[in-house]
């Protein structure tokens, strides 16, 4: 049994907590490719803090060590509404879904990122491919807003920061939010995307070319990975050009 989530959040570093007009640049903050690239980007936008993965797992279950967090959010959150977090929306049933998300080999996507901006309170947003800014929480119309950088495959997190090589703890990652805008920055970081976009900064995951590394077949886009993988049990894949 699964505990209620908290509905609100403390930030655990105020100096980070809001956009004060800072004049600078937006930065791309790399996260570890661990399969929790999500869980740590968010918690740095949040928190400025980069392995934050564990406990935002949690933060959907039960509130036990400060270790076991964040994947558990998502999980207890899910468990706490099995009739909004049904099969069909999950694509799985609810309690199974709630034992995958913990675990650490598991990415996040649109569902996390939905319950996580509830949790925080802000609305979380960016798209490389489509340079779509998709704002999760948008219709709560939270205050302010966190930014994310997503290649089709992998999250990062955005930052302003005073110039491009600055140290991270001059970084401002939590924006105001007036009028649904945040105002210059948000020119800023579409122009940052747009340069990662014409430089092909994505992985284009419905057209992309993999090959499997169990019996070398080779696949295009994800619906074709995944099919082999429910057909064969196979989930090595390597991409190729």
């Amino acid at each position: 049994m699964y505990a209620k989530p908290k509905t609100t959040h403390t930030p655990t570093e105020t100096r980070y907590t809001i956009f004060c007009s800072m004049e600078g640049t937006v930065v791309r903050r790399v996260i570890p490719s661990d399969n929790s690239c999500l869980f740590n980007a968010v918690g740095y936008v949040m928190d400025h803090d980069k392995q934050k993965a564990p406990e935002l797992r949690r933060i959907a279950f039960v509130d036990i060590e400060l270790l076991l967090f964040i994947k558990h959010v998502i999980a207890a959150t899910v468990a706490s509404d099995p009739t909004k977090y049904s099969e069909a929306f999950l694509g799985k049933p609810n309690e199974e879904y709630c034992a995958w998300i913990l675990n650490p080999e598991k990415w996040g996507g649109a569902i996390e990122l939905s319950i996580l901006a509830d949790y925080y309170g802000r609305e979380i947003a960016y798209d490389i491919q489509t340079t779509r800014c998709d704002l999760y929480g948008q219709e709560k119309n939270y205050s302010e807003r966190v930014m994310l950088i997503y290649d089709g495959l992998h999250y990062d997190a955005l930052a302003m920061s005073p110039f491009e090589e600055a140290p991270e703890e001059f970084d401002q990652t939590i924006f105001a939010v007036t009028n649904k805008t945040i105002g210059a920055v948000e020119g800023l970081t579409l122009k940052l995307v747009k340069d990662q976009q014409s430089k092909r900064s994505y992985t284009d995951t419905a057209n992309f070319t993999l090959r499997c590394g169990v019996c070398q077949v080779g696949l295009i886009g994800q619906k074709e990975a995944v099919e082999h993988a429910k057909a064969t049990s196979h989930v090595n894949f390597q991409e190729y050009r």
